[in-house]
């Protein structure tokens, strides 16, 4: 029985820590897009230069290289 006193108030103080550390996060943003990550990676702005490492490999020059 005297255990309780001491894991009571230990319980509610980590679920205090708890609440606070998930408003804490909501806050910040952290839970403002959770589809956007998901989605740019089907989704990907096309680079430019993302063949530059293809043509590196195949021996071509660039065109800032001539």
């Amino acid at each position: 029985m005297p255990a309780l006193y001491i894991m009571i108030p230990v319980a509610l103080l980590i679920v205090a820590v708890a609440i606070y550390v998930f408003f804490w996060a909501v806050d910040s943003g952290q839970y403002d897009d959770l589809d956007g990550p998901a989605h740019s990676i089907l989704f990907d702005d096309q680079d430019p230069g993302h063949k530059a490492g293809v043509d590196d490999a195949a021996g071509k020059e660039k065109a800032d290289d001539k």
